[in-house]
């Protein structure tokens, strides 16, 4: 699926992620491929990104964004809260 996320000053990432792991106001929860359409509010806490591949092939990576250090198609990024939308396969986080 297809994942961006992005906060009022840029876009921290823009790429394809096998799921993608929230922090929701009512507790965690994971966005998989075909996922049902939803729109949630996000609380503080991390975003783990389950890449379908090594994150070292991207180019650069936002100073935001965390590898994770015993998996290297794994990425976290902290959040203060914000917003997601899930829709055909695309997810969209606004992060604060």
């Amino acid at each position: 699926m297809q994942l961006e996320i992005i906060t009022p000053e840029t876009v921290i990432f823009n790429g394809t992620a096998d799921a993608v792991q929230l922090p929701g106001k009512e507790g965690l929860f994971q966005v998989l491929d075909n996922h049902a359409p939803l729109i949630s509010t996000l609380k503080e806490g991390v975003v783990k990104i389950d890449l379908p591949d090594s994150y070292k092939k991207f180019n650069e990576l936002s100073g935001h964004i965390e590898p994770d250090k015993s998996n290297d198609r794994v990425l976290r990024l902290a959040i203060k809260g914000g917003v997601v939308e899930v829709q055909k396969n695309k997810v969209i986080v606004l992060a604060e």
